[in-house]
């Protein structure tokens, strides 16, 4: 494993067009330019890039919702896996939804996704049900984590 990100930050109106890119290049039903910008200008909503020498290599985003955050994207660009890139987003996005209020957390991960299970598995969160046909024509597992905004949660993580 390399090194991690360089900087890891909130996202920005100006940074749509590359995280768009970004998200069609791995996404087999990536959203548009007008959707990202509806979620950056939702208030219940935190989304952060990773970027490195200037350059934006990953993205997340989180809904919160009274106690419950929702994780509505984590993508890192495939050549810049395996360097605590998503790993990083995440507890930025975590910091940021307990700072709001959530205690639990969940997310839909694509069933054969082995690597973005272990990442989660590793940030505590276990799998609770499907969600069928979630990505078309293939399901998704459900997983949550509880009581995230715990002090012991947080220095697991780091």
């Amino acid at each position: 494993m390399g090194t991690a990100v360089s900087a890891i930050r909130p996202m920005y109106s100006e940074d749509v067009g590359d995280v768009v890119t970004l998200e069609q290049s791995h996404q087999p039903r990536p959203w548009s330019e007008q959707v990202f910008r509806d979620e950056l200008a939702a208030e219940n909503r935190v989304y952060v890039v990773a970027e490195e020498s200037g350059a934006v290599i990953g993205f997340g985003g989180v809904m919160i919702i009274g106690d419950e955050a929702h994780v509505t994207n984590l993508l890192v660009a495939a050549d810049m896996r395996e360097r605590g890139t998503g790993r990083a987003l995440m507890v930025e996005m975590i910091e940021a939804a307990i700072a709001r209020g959530a205690r639990h957390l969940t997310l839909e991960v694509h069933k054969e996704n082995q690597a973005a299970r272990s990442l989660y598995s590793r940030m505590g969160m276990a799998p609770v049900g499907i969600r069928p046909r979630y990505y078309g024509d293939e399901d998704a597992l459900i997983l949550w984590a509880h009581d995230i905004d715990t002090p012991g949660y947080l220095e697991s993580l780091r």
